[in-house]
């Protein structure tokens, strides 16, 4: 009954919750870790960095690692069905009823309405991922800069993932390994 049960958790946070993938993590780790226990903080932590990590969705990279975790292939196929079956679900209904409702003033409205709530969603799990994460202030600086870089100046954000990636290495080796004296 456990693939049930994971099922059912990944299932009702697709089905629940609005703004994607940043706008989940919390939600799943308080079902995954605090509730259910099935991984505790660190496990979610190396969890959420493998599925960014990957190409897709984060919430369907999130729960198919889950899923692997806790019982293997059978139990990644369970939560990433219910992490999945949701979305798919609603954009049926919504594509069945879009052409008549896309242009009536409610529907306007309730997707305007929505967005400044995803949006502090998603700045709160940001948030909340940076402490866990033990980021210092420069961390934060250099996120607020790759930002403004991708908004303003129209960069890549793979090109500057790449840069900034490099350049860490690059400090890592040079300047730290010279302040031990290596």
């Amino acid at each position: 009954m456990l693939y049930f049960e994971m099922f059912r958790v990944f299932f009702m946070i697709g089905a629940f919750t609005i703004g994607g993938g940043y706008a989940m993590v919390p939600i799943i780790e308080k079902e995954v870790v605090d509730k259910k226990k099935w991984l505790n903080n660190k496990e979610f932590m190396e969890a959420l960095a493998v599925a960014q990590s990957l190409p897709g969705v984060l919430a369907v990279n999130l729960s198919i690692y889950i899923g692997l975790k806790i019982k293997g292939y059978k139990g990644a196929f369970s939560c990433m069905i219910g992490a999945v079956l949701p979305s798919f679900l609603i954009i049926l209904l919504v594509a069945n009823f879009y052409n008549k409702l896309a242009d009536t003033k409610i529907v306007d409205k309730i997707f305007k309405g929505a967005l400044p709530a995803v949006a502090a969603v998603i700045a709160a799990a940001v948030y909340t991922l940076g402490k866990k994460s033990k980021f210092k202030y420069y961390h934060y600086i250099v996120a607020i800069l790759v930002a403004l870089s991708v908004e303003l100046l129209n960069l890549s954000p793979i090109f500057l993932i790449l840069v900034f990636g490099i350049g860490y290495i690059i400090y890592k080796k040079l300047v730290l390994s010279n302040r031990r004296g290596d």
